[in-house]
């Protein structure tokens, strides 16, 4: 038999007691730790049921083991930043300081009790045991609940607002009278509270223990910035008075005719002009219209007609020569010289005012030709005497005589000697001379200037023009039958009812010429133009009816003393005159006939002698 086919009988072993002691131990030791665990955090749980629990800490403040109550105190007493938190509001070189609380910043103690109390105390075992382990070993900060009431800010705001907030002021212009006044214009300027707010707000928030909030302020432009420049334009109207002045077509000046400063103040308005961008401005008018109905009134007096030039014909260069310049005739501009005006019265400089006119040109100007007007020779003269003639009766041929000198009758025109002399009366030059009137040779303003009219008439006669008006003397005159010329041939004149008129039946112009020949004692016109071809001839007078004159007619005359006389009037046959003026064309055929009449009435003479004379009775 080997022997490890021996088989042995062996007693089980004993089984090691510890081995079942140990696990029982364990166990026990494990329920044993267990409830001790258990009881602790009973015990922690009952002791911190209405504590905080240890860890929690709020504002530095540590709240461990502190009721609510306790906590409370202790965080009031330790929240100092609503009274120490100061704010500074700037605008400017003006501020405004505020402590936080005054900015309705507050302390919710209540609120940040709850919420450190609120760690480890929730309805959640497990959560509370995790949360508390972990405050206790981490330890856990409470923020301080703090209210921010934007309200009391607004309203402090507000207060700061009433000192800033200005609305914008316009400038303004006031003319009273003479005097010009301004205020300068300044923005406007409201706080803008909102984005002061969010300032303020993001610095409370930090709970930063002060800042210095800039006020935002926004400025409104005014519309109008300032009147200064209305204002000098004011000031330049008013400056003095303006004066309006208007030269004399014959020399000097007419006016002067004066706006007043107080009548031009009358009249100033000032008044806004938008400039386009939503501002305005000042403007000064003046409203000149005012003086329109004035110089409507001067206007009369200021117009001039045209005065056309008078001409001599220079016989060797068969050109006229201007022997006295044309003028140009002018009506007032009444609108350009309200404008003118206008422009002056802002003008402080310039206060005298030329009024301005509207001219028109006369027919006959200074450059006008001889080959124009068709002026090409003489067609018609006549020649008359005034020997014998007193100074008087001479002067007034001569003024006259100078009426005529160098003036055009246009083709169809009817020539009035009337309107050509002018007004006879001392203030247009002429002077007292004898005349007939009533039946009687009498002292008359003009006396002579029928010689001029008698002389026109001979020589319109011989140029063949139809003689459309005239009227003969009351009897024969000797001064027109001087150097043997044969009677019936006179043109009498009297304003306005007898005139010599007679037509350019041509189609060229007629220049007259006049000239007085004191050594000969003559007078003379000459009319220039164009022959169209035809001839004249006179024939006569034939004289009938020859009629003495009346008896010697005598006049008492206080200025005469007895036994002399003073003949004032001369003793003339009566007849009746008769001529023919034939026109013949350039072939000696007849064109027209015309018959001259011409009856005058027997003169007695007359004698002015001394009251009483014995020849008064005899031929009363």
């Amino acid at each position: 038999m080997q022997p490890s086919d021996v088989y042995y009988s062996r007693r089980p072993p004993a089984v090691n007691p510890w081995l079942v002691r140990l696990p029982v131990l364990f166990v026990s030791g494990v329920v044993l730790v267990v409830a001790a665990l258990v009881a602790l955090v009973m015990a922690f749980q009952f002791a911190f049921s209405d504590k905080i629990v240890p860890g929690v800490t709020s504002l530095g403040v540590n709240l461990s083991g502190l009721t609510r109550e306790q906590a409370a105190a202790a965080l009031e007493q330790r929240f100092r930043y609503d009274d120490e938190a100061v704010f500074t509001f700037r605008y400017g070189d003006r501020f405004w300081q505020m402590n936080a609380a005054e900015l309705g910043v507050t302390f919710d103690v209540d609120a940040t009790v709850d919420d450190a109390f609120a760690v480890g105390h929730s309805a959640n075992m497990a959560a509370d045991l995790v949360a508390q382990g972990s405050t206790w070993l981490n330890g856990r900060s409470i923020a301080p609940v703090v209210r921010y009431d934007q309200q009391e800010t607004i309203n402090r705001l507000l207060v700061i607002g009433s000192d800033i907030n200005k609305p914008p002021q316009d400038a303004t212009l006031v003319i009273n009278g003479a005097m010009v006044t301004t205020t300068p214009g300044s923005s406007g300027t409201t706080l803008d509270i909102q984005s002061t707010l969010e300032q303020l707000e993001a610095a409370v928030l930090q709970l930063t223990t002060g800042a210095e909030i800039p006020l935002l302020v926004k400025e409104t432009p005014p519309l109008i910035w300032d009147a200064d420049e209305a204002a000098a334009r004011a000031r330049a109207a008013l400056s003095g008075p303006v004066t309006l002045v208007a030269d004399n077509p014959l020399g000097g000046t007419f006016g002067p005719w004066t706006a007043t400063v107080e009548q031009i103040a009358a009249l100033l308005e000032a008044k806004l002009v938008p400039n386009g961008d939503g501002t305005s401005r000042f403007d000064v008018a003046i409203n000149v219209e005012a003086f329109r109905s004035y110089l409507t009134g001067l206007a009369p007096g200021l117009i001039a007609a045209p005065k056309n030039a008078r001409f001599h014909f220079n016989d060797d260069t068969r050109q006229l020569e201007v022997i006295e310049a044309a003028i140009n005739g002018r009506a007032l501009d009444v609108d350009e010289t309200l404008n003118r005006m206008q422009a002056a019265i802002f003008d402080p400089a310039h206060r005298i005012v030329p009024m301005a006119f509207s001219y028109t040109l006369p027919k006959y100007h200074d450059s006008v030709t001889a080959a124009e007007l068709g002026i090409t020779q003489l067609v018609g003269e006549a020649t008359t005497y005034y020997a014998g003639s007193t100074q008087p009766r001479k002067d007034n041929i001569f003024e006259a005589m100078s009426r005529f000198d160098g003036v055009m009758i246009a083709p169809g025109e009817v020539f009035s000697f009337n309107d050509a002399l002018g007004d006879i009366s001392p203030e247009t030059g002429f002077v007292q001379g004898k005349i007939i009137l009533g039946g009687r040779t009498v002292d008359g303003v003009g006396g002579g200037v029928c010689q001029v009219s008698t002389t026109l008439y001979r020589a319109a006669l011989a140029g063949g023009f139809p003689i459309a008006a005239r009227s003969s003397h009351g009897y024969r005159v000797g001064f027109y039958e001087q150097n043997n010329f044969p009677p019936g041939l006179d043109a009498a004149i009297y304003q306005p009812t007898q005139d010599l008129k007679f037509i350019n039946d041509t189609d060229y112009h007629i220049l007259i010429e006049t000239s007085v020949f004191p050594g000969s004692d003559a007078v003379q016109f000459r009319l220039y133009s164009t022959n169209p071809g035809r001839q004249v001839v006179m024939e006569g007078p034939v004289i009938r009816n020859v009629t003495p004159p009346p008896a010697t007619i005598y006049e008492a005359n206080a200025e005469i003393p007895p036994g002399q006389s003073l003949q004032v009037d001369w003793a003339k046959e009566g007849a009746d005159v008769t001529w023919v003026r034939i026109i013949l064309d350039a072939s000696g055929q007849e064109i027209r006939r015309d018959t001259i009449y011409t009856h005058y009435r027997p003169w007695a003479a007359v004698v002015q002698v001394a009251s009483g004379d014995p020849r008064l009775t005899a031929s009363g």
